[in-house]
């Protein structure tokens, strides 16, 4: 599934690999200070390279278009403290700009929790379900998944420099995401 970009085509977006890099730099002093931090933050990425989910961009790949890169910290639930999940900040700015100011968010398709609890009024039994992962279940093309990019650890080297990786799928942060994921369900 694409990127829906308000003009029907990608945006031409600034370099903002500065900006991810420094954001980055400051994670990797907070694994220095909180080690415990850096075991369930490389746990997660670790995670979600195995799944497919992002894939490291190789070295001599050459560049088509400018990429975007998305800067990201990682939270803890506070039911959960051994859990984190790493959030992508895609309203991030550089130079005025985000990559969600650029996306169409589609119609609202959650349905109102009035008439989800008169449903479940209308039979003596009622099903939901939950979607595990559910924006992560729909892959964005290619040709748009440099504007996922983000900074990460070449094989979990923390003395070198982070490395570009791109995501393969919809992001939980991105404006357009629900939409496609419903659009996708359908």
């Amino acid at each position: 599934m694409t990127l829906p970009f308000r003009d029907g085509k990608p945006p031409q977006l600034p370099n903002n690999r500065q900006a991810a890099m420094h954001r980055a730099i400051g994670l990797l002093k907070q694994f220095q200070r909180k080690p415990e931090y850096q075991t369930h933050c490389t746990t997660f990425i670790r995670e979600i390279l195995k799944r497919g989910d992002a894939v490291m961009v190789p070295h001599d790949e050459p560049l088509t278009s400018t990429p975007w890169y998305i800067p990201h910290h990682e939270v803890y639930h506070p039911r959960k403290l051994n859990k984190v999940r790493v959030v992508f900040d895609c309203s991030a700015r550089y130079q005025g700009s985000s990559l969600n100011d650029h996306l169409l968010s589609g119609p609202d398709l959650i349905n109102p929790l009035i008439g989800v609890l008169c449903r479940f009024c209308e039979h003596p039994i009622a099903l939901t379900c939950d979607v595990e992962k559910m924006f992560h279940q729909f892959r964005v093309k290619p040709e748009h998944q440099d504007f996922l990019r983000f900074l990460w650890l070449e094989d979990e080297d923390f003395t070198q420099p982070p490395v570009d990786f791109r995501m393969k799928v919809h992001l939980f942060r991105v404006v357009s995401s629900p939409a496609c994921a419903n659009f996708g369900l359908k």
